[in-house]
């Protein structure tokens, strides 16, 4: 048997204004896969991690996902999938999305790299809809291609890699559960104008600030006026969060996809690292479990280690 070991980065989704459009990935934390190539057809799945998540291939986001490879290939072709889960499912950093690229990154790479980049994330979307109900890329993409990602359309997909500067990201993951897809149920179903327009502003704004390496632009255009007012109510301690981080010198942050974890950008280590203290204080008072990650954006996306 042929097999590849794939380590599957986690992602931060939306990056406040870009509601399903941008996405970033992480050095820190990400899922360990290994991938190997059946004599025979079919998918095998299982889980090292006590998340006990479904191994039926229709029910599991990576076999979802090359359920799809599969039916593309046109050819018998089977597939063993062992998953390590280290991001959290319902963390809102990219859980079935990390799955779902890492089987298909890593199926191409057995299969010779057959398929693009463009082709995995189609593939991969369709872990995103058993997971959440709705085919989306903000977290696929950039696990794929690595770094910042704008999904400029779904259907046709464009996806377009942003250039960024050296930022330092803290993250913080208080220990409940945020499902996607009640994140998404709650939100509204019409917006007003004069909130599209200033979310369009901020949105524009943060791709150029990526674009011409501009910090105080980023710090600006990390506001949300359509998604977060609804969102954050299902996070304790995320006003504390975000205002103390703002105090410490972060660039501005929010909420990592659906959340329930936290994001803030820093222009330098030291400051992430303060914005670290103030998440620590926040859930220490608030006696919530957590987790906190002081790492930057990962430009390689899902890595393979070795055959």
């Amino acid at each position: 048997m042929k097999q590849v070991k794939v380590f599957a980065p986690a992602t931060v989704a939306n990056l406040v204004c870009g509601f399903d459009v941008l996405g970033m990935s992480l050095h820190n934390p990400d899922d360990v896969m290994t991938v190997g190539l059946l004599d025979r057809p079919g998918l095998e799945i299982q889980h090292t991690d006590g998340y006990q998540l479904p191994v039926e291939p229709e029910k599991n986001v990576a076999g979802a996902a090359l359920l799809a490879l599969q039916e593309e290939l046109g050819e018998p072709v089977g597939f063993s999938v062992t998953i390590d889960k280290r991001i959290k499912p319902g963390s809102g950093l990219g859980s079935s999305a990390a799955s779902s690229a890492g089987a298909v990154v890593a199926a191409n790479h057995l299969l010779g790299n057959r398929f693009s980049k463009e082709d995995l994330v189609r593939f991969a979307m369709n872990g995103e809809k058993v997971a959440s109900g709705v085919k989306h890329a903000d977290n696929i993409a950039p696990c794929i291609y690595g770094g910042v990602t704008l999904i400029r359309s779904i259907f046709p997909l464009d996806i377009i890699q942003l250039t960024a500067p050296p930022l330092f990201v803290t993250v913080v993951h208080p220990q409940i559960e945020v499902r996607t897809s009640d994140a998404r149920q709650i939100l509204r179903k019409e917006v007003q104008l004069k909130a599209a327009i200033k979310q369009w502003g901020n949105i524009a704004g943060l791709v150029a600030g990526f674009l011409k390496q501009d910090y105080s632009l980023i710090g600006r255009s990390l506001e949300d006026v359509i998604i977060e007012p609804v969102r954050s109510i299902l996070i304790p301690g995320f006003d504390d969060v975000k205002g103390g981080s703002r105090e410490a010198g972060a660039l501005g942050g929010g909420i990592s996809g659906s959340g329930p974890s936290i994001f803030m950008l820093s222009e330098k280590e030291e400051t992430a690292k303060q914005v670290e203290q103030v998440m620590n204080i926040v859930y220490t008072k608030l006696g919530i479990e957590f987790k906190t990650y002081v790492t930057t954006i990962s430009h390689s996306g899902v890595r393979i280690e070795a055959e």
